[in-house]
């Protein structure tokens, strides 16, 4: 309240002293309601707890002082508690996406509301040979407007390469311009990059020779980093592929991961028993050999990922992409500029449509989307292949070394962008029993961690970070389709990253405490 006097010349307004005694005292009783809120324990009780490492269920308490966890048990509550009832939910730590594509978007949808309403609380970008570039920027300004989940992310290859070679990447790399790369992968980890990430189907890394990729890796394993891998192929040379990935592993001798494990192939269907013979021949080696894998039958990439020549004319070679790799019916465009109405179709739809057979519609669609990319600069397409067979995809789910990603985006027309971790809890552990509800959580939690080289998350005990999911084991599922792929799960009905909780029953909080996890500070 302004009191003005009367009188007063100069027109002066002057507040009572009265009146500003009050308002001081307001503002003191605020004060201290927020001070004290903030000094306050948030006290978790009456929970189901699953800690991450893979031990059996307990219920009790989690105590959380500021971000972190402050104890784990038979809790009793203090007058100063904020006490929140889980009413019997399980309580686990935050899932850890290690391979998601939220690089461009994270920045700009800070909600990450495709991550928080699976209960995942960081996200590792840079894959696939593709990462933000420099690093440094992208952490910085990532610090200046946090996300609510936190962001690791690997240097890619394919980046440096084209920061080098430019649009004169169809060869192989001199000396000079592989020590070129050197030099920028060492800025690239002294960032903070976790490690070095290749995708090698995709340009320009497919004309890489494997000495290079091992030149770099070699950098990146002297430096205490790690190496994530698309592999050269998912089909028709994977036991080759697997070969070059468990040789980089052999001679850097730092950790290596087979990003979104898969057989892509009809005539590798069923394949899945020895290919983990191999791999676990490969640990028995000494060899630090993981993967990571998202539960669908249909992954999302180009078109011309299906052609290593890059030959769209070769109708043979599309011909034999139809009957091994992607059936018509299950090939659906996700983005196709040149043609808008396509998204959303099959193959088989856009055919019968255009009066072509599916091998000659899908060479006219890939002469389209090079020519728009050509014209425009803009990606010219993106489809989803169904190439998997569900036998495989639990098979590998269930081996020891394998945790759970998305592969996914903030807004990713796959469904796995917004359902995976849901999936894996309603589907292998609810329905098929593939695995107990605790290994699953230590896939998505205290695995990843280990995989990823992050000391303080992935599992519920003291010291460690509040990064916490609580949900509803009897009801948590995907949602998320083809034709709905941003339906967001259920059943997951509260999530924390740091202490603060950004998701409670489907309502956003106004928090982002979300912090980039660099190398330096990631090592156990």
């Amino acid at each position: 309240m302004i009191v003005r006097l009367r009188g007063d010349p100069l027109g002066h307004e002057w507040v009572s002293s009265r009146i500003k005694l009050a308002l001081a005292l307001v503002l003191a009783m605020v004060w201290l309601t927020a001070a004290s809120s903030l000094l306050a324990d948030t006290l978790i009780t009456n929970a189901r707890i699953i800690d991450g490492t893979g031990s059996p269920a307990m219920r009790g308490s989690v105590r959380l002082k500021g971000d972190r966890i402050a104890a784990v048990g038979d809790i009793d509550a203090t007058q100063s508690d904020l006490i929140f009832d889980a009413g019997g939910l399980v309580l686990a730590p935050g899932f850890i996406d290690t391979h998601s594509h939220s690089d461009s978007l994270i920045l700009s949808e800070r909600n990450a509301l495709a991550k928080i309403t699976q209960g995942i609380t960081t996200a590792v970008v840079g894959q696939d040979g593709d990462a933000p570039y420099p690093l440094g920027d992208f952490f910085a300004a990532l610090e200046a407007t946090p996300a609510k989940v936190n962001i690791a992310a690997y240097a890619g290859h394919n980046t440096l390469r084209d920061e080098v070679m430019g649009a004169n990447f169809s060869r192989t790399a001199s000396d000079d311009e592989i020590n070129s790369m050197s030099a920028l992968l060492g800025q690239e980890l002294a960032a903070g990059a976790l490690g070095l990430s290749t995708g090698l189907e995709y340009e320009p890394g497919i004309h890489s020779e494997t000495s290079e990729v091992v030149h770099l890796a070699q950098l990146t394993a002297d430096a205490g980093g790690r190496y994530i891998s698309h592999i050269r192929s998912e089909d028709r040379w994977f036991s080759d592929a697997l070969e070059e990935i468990i040789e980089i592993g052999r001679v850097t001798g730092m950790p290596v991961q087979i990003s979104h494990l898969k057989l892509a192939m009809a005539s590798q269907w069923g394949r899945a028993p020895w290919i983990i013979q191999r791999l676990n021949a490969a640990r028995e080696e000494g060899i630090d050999l993981t993967a990571d894998i998202y539960p669908y039958t249909y992954w999302q990439s180009h078109m011309m990922v299906l052609l290593p020549e890059r030959d769209p004319t070769d109708l043979a070679a599309i011909d034999f992409v139809m009957a091994e790799l992607a059936p018509p019916d299950g090939i659906i465009f996700t983005h196709f500029p040149a043609e808008p109405d396509y998204v959303g179709m099959t193959l088989t739809e856009i055919a019968a449509a255009r009066k072509q057979r599916p091998a000659e519609a899908f060479s006219a669609l890939a002469q389209l989307s090079i020519g728009h990319e050509a014209a425009t600069g803009e990606m010219g397409d993106m489809m989803i292949g169904t190439s998997m067979r569900d036998d495989d995809i639990a098979a590998f789910i269930a081996w020891p070394h394998t945790n759970i990603c998305t592969d996914g985006s903030l807004r990713d027309r796959h469904p796995r962008g917004a359902g995976s971790f849901p999936r894996v809890l309603a589907r292998y552990v609810r329905e098929q029993g593939v695995l107990s509800l605790e290994s699953a959580i230590h896939r998505m939690t205290a695995l990843p961690a280990q995989h990823m080289g992050f000391g303080e998350r992935g599992v519920i005990a003291p010291g460690m970070i509040a990064d916490l999911v609580l949900f509803n084991p009897d009801t948590v599922t995907d949602r998320a389709t083809t034709s709905a792929p941003f339906a967001p799960s259920e059943g997951i009905h509260s999530v924390w990253v740091a202490g603060e909780r950004v998701l409670q029953e489907g309502e956003v909080s106004e928090t982002f405490p979300g912090r980039v996890i660099r190398r330096t500070s990631a090592q156990p």
